[in-house]
């Protein structure tokens, strides 16, 4: 795709945007209402686009896990819709004042939250994200420019230009959700490279690509490079949530970020955690990777490696390590961690504390699943991604992580001395 045509789509997104970050709140609502409904109407053209993309995804081997990711089901439309009429609910924070102060000299001083202008998000394998960005982006007052991989190149044509019908028949240019219908990667670099048009590069997907963005945008880039995600069972833990919180995070969906890759096992329980656990993760098909301590207590299993202890499998593999106390775990957290999501399991308050405290990952949870970081669970209504880098927003983002506060002013002919 030649780059005259990847800026003229992100031209056409700067001047939509300067119209839709005035638009009401109420026009907004009922943009994504009306979307949400064209999405489900149109379902069956949804799943005949993805089973194309499914198609090649199985005949190149790609892995169930992705399979999973990539696959539109029943289920996931009605999501994506149901995410859609949830983030029309939400409160819109465009135009939101907030820190009014008087000064000494009578001006008053305050916030007010604004959209960013265009938002570039780039991703791979799950087409829902077209859906879900789109929304946010509307909702947020941002237009969006989206790039979706080859993979599910046709799952998000489709998606797209439902949304783009939908906005149209709304009264809301189209091009307030643009589209990159090509899945070479110099269509990336181009982009990347319209630091004048595009206000915010946000990468969804694997490490290659996060760190391919980040290395060569002229953009500002909020990212996440991978999901290694811990989950330390504490010598006060109550076993049995234990057992149903560590299946959970591993087994639900071993695809996505927000699965635990490593779990720590406080030294006193291990003995009778362990084999247990290891039990019904055998029975779920995961194959366990363990320190030496850990193999003691299960001689079955493989050895861990150093660079398993690094790992974002995305897949039905854990590896685990047996942790002399707390303050080994959290040790063990800082240096392999991906400060994305960790989670502890204990019953004792001051240790609980602790762990949030001293863990300096976004999301730290006690004595629940990895799985439910994410914006939805949150009460975000839906995602545009993760960040894991300390600048503008730190987390799952949603609606406000996608506005920034300009200072405004209230005076009554002061001038400065």
């Amino acid at each position: 795709m030649p780059s005259e045509m990847i800026r003229d789509i992100a031209e056409a997104a700067r001047k939509a945007s300067r119209k839709l970050a005035v638009l009401s709140s109420a026009a907004k609502d009922t943009s994504l209402r009306h979307m949400a409904e064209t999405l489900r109407h149109h379902a069956t053209y949804l799943q005949e686009e993805n089973a194309r993309d499914l198609e090649t995804a199985h005949a190149t081997g790609l892995s169930p896990a992705m399979i999973d990711r990539l696959t539109l089901s029943e289920k996931v439309i009605e999501g994506m819709a149901r995410g859609m009429e949830e983030i029309a609910e939400l409160p819109d924070p465009v135009g939101r004042i907030t820190g009014m102060a008087r000064r000494p000299n009578g001006l008053v001083v305050g916030r007010m939250r604004i959209p960013l202008g265009v938002v570039a998000i780039i991703y791979e394998s799950r087409p829902n994200v077209t859906a879900d960005a789109a929304a946010l982006c509307l909702k947020s007052g941002n237009a969006v420019i989206l790039r979706g991989g080859s993979e599910a190149i046709h799952s998000n044509a489709a998606i797209v230009k439902i949304l783009r019908e939908s906005l149209r028949s709304t009264g809301i240019a189209p091009e307030v959700v643009g589209f990159i219908p090509v899945a070479d990667r110099q269509a990336i670099m181009d982009m990347l490279r319209l630091e004048d048009l595009i206000d915010l590069v946000i990468p969804r997907g694997g490490e290659g690509l996060i760190r391919t963005v980040s290395e060569n945008s002229l953009i500002p880039v909020l990212k996440h490079y991978k999901g290694v995600c811990h989950i330390f069972v504490d010598r006060q833990a109550d076993l049995e949530k234990a057992y149903s919180i560590c299946l959970n995070a591993k087994v639900q969906r071993p695809g996505v970020c927000n699965a635990m890759e490593t779990l720590l096992v406080d030294s006193p329980v291990a003995g009778i955690f362990l084999p247990k656990m290891a039990e019904l993760f055998t029975k779920n098909g995961v194959e366990l990777r363990g320190c030496s301590k850990t193999r003691a207590h299960l001689p079955d299993i493989r050895p861990a490696t150093e660079d398993d202890w690094y790992a974002e499998f995305l897949d039905l593999i854990l590896a685990v390590k047996i942790v002399e106390d707390l303050h080994e775990a959290i040790d063990h957290i800082e240096k392999y961690g991906s400060n994305h999501t960790e989670a502890i399991i204990t019953e004792n308050y001051t240790r609980a504390m602790e762990f949030l405290h001293q863990v300096d990952s976004s999301t730290v949870l006690v004595n629940a699943s990895t799985r439910f970081s994410d914006g939805g669970e949150f009460g975000l209504g839906a995602e545009v991604g993760i960040s894991t880098s300390k600048i503008h927003s730190y987390g799952p983002m949603g609606i406000e992580d996608l506005t920034i506060q300009k200072f405004v002013c209230f005076g009554n002919g002061q001038i400065r001395q």
